[in-house]
This record gives structure tokens, sequence and C-alpha cells, in this order.
């Protein structure tokens, strides 16, 4: 068979790594990356260190709002589509990529296979929420990563051709873990000690277009005692710039550019707390066992709340160091899968 697979973003091509190599095996795979993340160091650094291939075409969207970034999205993929003819199209998560993908194999009468699938937050003020529930509506396959999802999709009476296959970016992690330790030098680099320090990521659209947001964000960063480390995101960057808002000048703040995958790996196994508004690190802080701050008011992941293990406070400063300066100790349970989804999905594809 052939298959077209949408990619545009950091989480989708950790996603896409474990299935791609199983899915070559057997099948044909032509890769699209439409250009939603396009800064190196959320690009290109992870095609190589994962290993995936070489994306068969590249479109070159980049950021914009989500319209603009969402349309030429359709077109683009639409024309490679005509032109490949693929028997599948498959997407990851739930970015805008994900949404351009589904729509136009579901509008030229190809299967939709949709990896993550059945995730909710349950605020549609959210865009990732939106894409995610459009997405699975159109899907002819969906591939869920928790026994939730399933009871998700199950009450919007999408019950055919569901599977709960686990979480295909446990098989990342289980798969990449080790080649981080052997090749990162991150931790030398920065000069840190294992549990020395807080990882921090934020860069979701609902508290980086909110100027009060970040404000309370940074207040927060400010009251948080010891050492700080910020791969700061392009679109926090460019906002921060924007509010004339200045995270520099923050005590024991360490800003950092963007990292590949397995740097990134090690900054999140070796930090005392992960403090996030990310999806995937709330997963990959789960699966390294280290205890997580998510900076939302409700989480998709709601597996990872169980044993205090997440803890959501949205973006009163005070909850986020009330829950930064708590001690904790988690309980992690075994509810995303073996580390055989990618093996799983594609079986299920080759049955049909």
């Amino acid at each position: 068979m052939k298959i077209a697979t949408v990619l545009g973003a950091r989480p989708q091509f950790i996603k896409a790594a474990p299935v791609s190599r199983v899915l070559r095996k057997e099948h044909t795979e032509v890769l699209i990356h439409t250009g939603q993340h396009y800064d190196p160091n959320m690009s290109t650094i992870f095609f190589e260190e994962l290993n995936i291939p070489t994306p068969d075409y590249y479109l070159g969207v980049g950021s914009g709002n989500h319209g603009k970034q969402t349309g030429e999205m359709l077109i683009k993929i639409e024309e490679i589509v005509l032109q490949e003819k693929p028997d599948y199209v498959l997407v990851y998560g739930d970015t805008n990529s994900t949404l351009a993908g589904a729509l136009v194999a579901a509008k030229l009468h190809i299967p939709v296979i949709h990896v993550e699938a059945g995730l909710r937050s349950f605020n549609k003020q959210m865009p990732e929420e939106i894409n995610r529930i459009m997405t699975d509506h159109v899907s002819e396959f969906l591939f869920c990563p928790t026994e939730t999802a399933v009871e998700n999709l199950r009450n919007e009476n999408i019950t055919r051709n569901v599977w709960n296959v686990g979480d295909v970016m446990y098989d990342a992690i289980l798969y990449n873990k080790e080649l981080a330790q052997s090749k990162s030098s991150i931790l030398d680099d920065l000069s840190l000690e294992e549990k020395s320090y807080y990882l921090i990521t934020i860069h979701r659209a609902e508290n980086t277009d909110n100027v009060g947001k970040l404000k309370n964000i940074l207040a927060a960063f400010a009251e948080i005692k010891g050492t700080k480390v910020w791969p700061i995101h392009p679109r926090t960057r460019r906002k921060l710039e924007e509010y004339g808002l200045d995270a520099s000048t923050i005590p024991d703040l360490k800003l950092i550019d963007p990292v590949g995958y397995l740097d990134m790996l090690m900054l999140e196994s070796g930090a005392k707390k992960i403090i996030t508004d990310s999806g995937g690190v709330q997963k990959e802080a789960y699966f390294l066992q280290v205890p997580c701050v998510t900076v939302r008011e409700q989480t998709e992941w709601v597996e990872t709340l169980e044993g205090e293990a997440n803890i959501l406070t949205g973006t009163h400063s005070e909850k986020i160091v009330a829950a930064v300066n708590k001690e904790v100790a988690p309980i992690y349970a075994n509810v995303f899968g073996d580390g055989k989804a990618a093996e799983k999905i594609v079986a299920a594809i080759g049955q049909r």
C-alpha cells in the first residue's frame, strides 16, 4: 500500500519515527512536511536524530494565523495527494497540519488514519481541541493511546475501527533513552547537575497570546528559587518581544534556544521538576517519572494527573509556585501501553 504521512511539528516527528520504521518494512510511505515548525532546532535536527527519512515534499508554510496557515496547507497537500494517489493519508495529533491533511483526504474520499485519536481537553478555546474533534470525525481508522481516549470517542458515537494501541511517544522514549544518554552532552554543556534544576517549556497559544497570562507566568518563574532552564520556543520569544517583557532579568534563569530530541530527553530526565504547557512534555515527564506542573486549566492527558505525577495550575502565579514547591511522591501507572504501538498500528492497517 501507499500511505501519505503529513507532519509539521516537533511532537509529530517524534511520533512518526517509530511508526515509519515499521511501516516502511511492508509499505510505501510518502512523507509530507508542511513546514509548520521551520526552525532548524525544531525540525531538521529531529529528522536527523530520529532517523526519520528525508521528507518527499517540504511545503514551507511556516507560521501565520490559523486560517492562513491551514489554508495554505490545504492547497499544497491537495496537489500532492492528487499526484501521488495514496491508499491512505496518515496524520498525527492535533496541529493545523493534522487538520489540513485529514480534510484533504476526506474530501478526496481517501481513508484517514489518525494516530493519537480520541484526546479531549473539553476546552474549545484551544485550537488543538477543534483540530482533534474535526480530525476524529472524518477519520476512517482511529488509533488511541489510552482507554480514556477510546471512551471519549464512544461518547461521540465513534466506535468503528477504533483501537487502543498505546502511545507511540512511549515507543519513542524506550527506543531513544539509551541513545540520548550516550550521545547528548547538554547537561555538561550547561553546567547542570542532575536533579538540581527545573525545566520549563511554554508555547501554547492560550498562554503566549495573552499578555496577562504571560506576565503571571514570568512572575511565578521569578518567585521560584533555584536554577531554571528554559529552551524558549520561537513563538514565545516573539510574543515576549511584542509585549515588551524581558525574561532575561529573572534570577537563576537560563534561557536557551530550542534543543533536539535527544538533548530534550536528557534535560527532562535530569530535571527535579518540569513546568510546561505542552501535551507531549507532560507525557514525556510521566514516562521518565519526573514530577510535572502544567500551566493550563485542563489537560487531554488526564491519566498523568493520578497520583500527583502532574499538577494543573492554570496561569495563577501563586498556584504555579505552590505546585513547584510542593513535595510530592508521584505514583506512575502503566496506562500508555507496552511500547509496541507502532507495530499494532501497522498490523491493523495491513489487515484492512
